[in-house]
């Protein structure tokens, strides 16, 4: 059974940093396209950073570039965001996703989402 778990989100203020964590069970990360996605109260969801092969450059949102990396420990079986330099904006429930990389290209899968999901973690930004 595939599964995927958020942790690490919680309340930081303003120019503070998180780091979120996405452990999967029931399937090896490693060789599965994973991304990050989030979701404002009152907006849909989008993609925020998204990663097909290990080898392969991460795409991100121009709201996270320069900001936010997304990066995996295969021993672990876990896929982390680090959120530095973080604004209200950023306030979300953010989810973990992922994918056969086979399926499309990076870009596509941080817009149009992927098939297994987390049930996300809330980060909010506040002072």
């Amino acid at each position: 059974q595939v599964q995927l778990v958020e942790s690490g989100g919680g309340l930081v203020q303003p120019g503070g940093s998180l780091r979120l964590s996405c452990t999967a069970s029931g399937f090896t990360m490693e060789y599965y396209a994973v991304g990050w996605f989030r979701q404002a109260p009152g907006k849909p969801r989008v993609g925020v950073a998204c990663s097909r092969y290990s080898d392969e450059s991460t795409y991100y949102a121009d709201s996270a570039k320069g900001r936010f990396t997304l990066s995996r420990d295969s021993a672990k079986n876990t896929v982390y965001l680090q959120m530095n330099s973080l604004k209200p904006d950023d306030t979300a429930v953010y989810y973990c996703a992922a994918e056969d990389p086979r399926i499309n290209e990076v870009d596509a899968m941080c817009t149009w989402g992927m098939e297994f999901w987390g049930k996300g973690t809330l980060v909010t930004v506040s002072s």
